[in-house]
């Protein structure tokens, strides 16, 4: 049904006659074809005018909505920085490979104090309704060699305009924009999370939530292929829907890997380029930092009055593949700094013999030597992924620049990583396919496992768990954490009963050093008892034990928020849990204390996630110190660990679990 309506969506939007305008007046660049008219500012380097037909997309320019997309950065030594006021401009017209006429603008403005630059680039084709863009940072000072972090770098689509309707971030999750009644009632419960609660007639509170944060609305890169923003038809001036979608046909130059996850729409539709949300890396600009983002495609579609959100978002969702205009990327490398042309591409194909039982097999080729999370050291790293067969073990990435990479796999169900370095791929290897085994880890019998390893804690409460309260039933772990009240659902402290407890109802989905007041609508004072230590309980037979010489129980998780937060990269000699002691005691004694590291935190479960920075460690002791019949574990934080926090945001210290395990031998 949905492949039909595509049809009619493109014969909607199709024309007879061809038609391409770039063209330059004495204050804009226009990019038009039979069906969008972008206007690009010279005043500010941006987009001020988007129409797709008669319908403006944007609305009225006012302060800083009614553009985009535009560029902007946290990339200056005071912070932000939104280049255009003292930009150059460059105007293209051409025609590619193809004989399809295209436009382009080149927006370039220089921070004169530090010389930095950074650039946008739009592109239209004729026969499309969407803007190619590419985004380019650059900075060479010899005399201050270290600049700072690049800190963010994002183009936004921003409207100004009732047209509006509904957010869309994944296929699976997508809700009606609140009102900006409902925001005039609303009360800041956490820095960017609001209570909507008080307007109960809104149509967010009645389908979705009482809270709205931005992060409800993001998503994981690995599947991830569109998001945007939707028009029901009841506010376009003819009736018909409207989409405004950032569609990822590529994903190469973006950082951290099919784990990392971002903000993508909340009323703006955004495209983050580089960020340190969820815990994310971020780069060094240093002498000779000079980098391209892209391409990434803006698509904007229109259907009838009865068009659905899932059937708009079809139409754009096809078109999130590398393969897709290909040739029109090779026409315009010679406009676009750093982009890599076909000819120096190739697919890499490989057969990776995995462990049995392995499901949702992922291959991953990064930066070299390097944890893809952490991708971010060479900057001219690129990075991708692809499903593996689970049957074959087959796995092919297209598209992939020709050079030497890390290759990691991971699947569902299975603890640990495979990590090969070195893997060379070059078009002179033609149809070769590489091959290798992954041989899990393994120390000794496995006695028993807490969750799935999956590299996420969506399986414990409070997590994937949809909220059925709500018409739209939204996971749990998507709505404000404060909601989840510890002390009424865990009194006495999470105790897991190994063989009895469950996941989603015994185990939850943060472990609290203390369970916060601060940013905590609704339990506004800390609550300390039976928090930080979490206790596991377990039988062992006298078989089981029988010459067994060394315990190790592993823990994988799927992140962890210090004293550093974001910052991973920061040394804070002022806060005490930069670095964070994490107790293991087993029957009463310790057994090991091991130090969480800084420059794997960030903020996961207070900013609506359950997949962050994966990482491990494997406890092992003496198996003497296990007994037969009951055993227990006490997992420990340290009691009531703070940081600073200069934002609404909760102070307290917490990870949370991807999986649990027991093995002897």
């Amino acid at each position: 049904m949905i492949l039909s309506k595509l049809a009619a969506l493109a014969a909607i939007l199709s024309r007879a006659s061809a038609f391409l305008n770039a063209t330059e007046t004495s204050t804009q660049y226009i990019l038009q074809n039979d069906d969008l008219h972008v206007t690009v500012s010279k005043s500010n380097g941006q987009v001020v005018e988007l129409l797709l037909g008669k319908e403006n997309l944007l609305g009225p320019t006012s302060g800083s909505s009614g553009k985009g997309p535009y560029l902007d950065c946290s990339c200056i030594p005071s912070g932000f920085w939104t280049p255009g006021g003292t930009a150059r401009f460059k105007l293209i017209r051409d025609v590619d490979s193809t004989g399809t006429p295209f436009g382009g603008v080149v927006m370039s403005d220089t921070y004169a104090a530090t010389n930095q630059t950074l650039e946008q680039y739009w592109f239209l084709r004729d026969g499309e309704t969407g803007l190619h863009l590419f985004s380019r940072v650059t900075y060479f000072n010899e005399g201050t060699p270290f600049l700072r972090g690049l800190g963010e770098l994002r183009t936004l689509f921003r409207p100004n305009t009732p047209l509006w309707t509904h957010l869309s971030s994944s296929e699976g999750n997508w809700a009606p924009i609140p009102s900006a009644d409902a925001y005039r009632t609303g009360i800041t419960v956490q820095d960017a999370t609001t209570y909507l609660g008080n307007a109960t007639n809104d149509a967010y509170v009645k389908q979705y939530s009482d809270y709205f944060t931005k992060y409800t609305f993001s998503e994981v890169w690995r599947d991830h292929d569109v998001h945007g923003q939707y028009s029901d038809g009841s506010t376009s001036s003819d009736g018909n829907t409207y989409g405004a979608w950032l569609v990822h046909n590529t994903r190469e130059t973006y950082y951290g890997g099919p784990l990392h996850s971002d903000l993508v729409v909340d009323g703006i539709v955004y495209n983050y380029l580089v960020s340190g949300h969820h815990g994310a890396p971020t780069p060094n600009l240093t002498h000779g930092f000079d980098r391209t983002w892209g391409p990434q495609y803006y698509h904007f579609n229109k259907g009838g009055p009865d068009t659905t959100l899932a059937e708009l978002r079809a139409d754009a969702a096809q078109y999130a593949k590398p393969e897709w205009n290909s040739q029109f990327y090779d026409s315009i490398a010679k406009y676009v700094p750093n982009y890599v042309p076909s000819s120096q591409r190739t697919t890499f194909k490989a057969t990776i013999e995995l462990p049995r039982d392995a499901k949702k097999p992922i291959a991953v080729l990064a930066e070299n030597r390097q944890d893809f999370q952490l991708n971010v050291f060479d900057k001219s790293s690129l990075q991708y992924w692809a499903d593996i067969d689970p049957a074959t073990g087959v796995v092919e990435i297209p598209r992939v620049k020709e050079g030497t990479y890390r290759l990691t796999v991971y699947a569902e169900g299975i603890f640990g990583w495979f990590i090969q370095d070195d893997v060379k791929v070059s078009r002179a290897a033609g149809e070769t396919s590489l091959r290798f085994q992954w041989k899990p880890d393994s120390a000794g019998e496995e006695i028993w496992r807490i969750g799935t390893p999956d590299k996420s804690a969506g399986e414990y409460k409070h997590g994937y768990a949809l909220d059925v309260s709500r018409p739209l039933q939204p996971e749990q772990y998507r709505i404000y954490w404060g909601v989840y009240d510890f002390p009424s659902e865990f009194p006495d402290g999470v105790v897991f009963k190994v063989g009895e407890s469950k996941e989603a109802e015994d185990f939850n989905y943060v472990h609290w050093s203390f369970f916060p007041g601060r940013s905590n609508f609704l339990r506004p004072q800390p609550y300390y008892e039976n928090v930080n230590n979490w206790t596991i309980q377990f039988n062992l037979s006298d078989d089981q034990l029988a010459g067994a010489k060394t315990a190790t129980f592993t823990v994988e998780l799927a992140g962890v928020k210090t004293a550093n937060g974001n910052n991973k990269w920061a040394s804070l000699p002022g806060e005490k849990y930069s670095n964070v002691p994490y107790t293991v005691a087993v029957n009463g004694a310790d057994v090991e204390t091991w130090i969480i590291p800084s420059y794997r935190s960030g903020s996961c479960g207070v900013r609506s996630s359950v997949v962050c920075q994966n990482f491990g460690k494997k406890f092992t002791f003496p198996a003497e110190k296990l007994k037969e019949g009951q055993n227990e574990f006490v997992l420990s934080l340290p009691f009531n660990a703070t940081s600073t926090e200069t934002a609404l945001l909760p102070e307290t210290i917490y990870v949370q679990y991807d999986a649990l395990r027991l093995e002897l031998s």
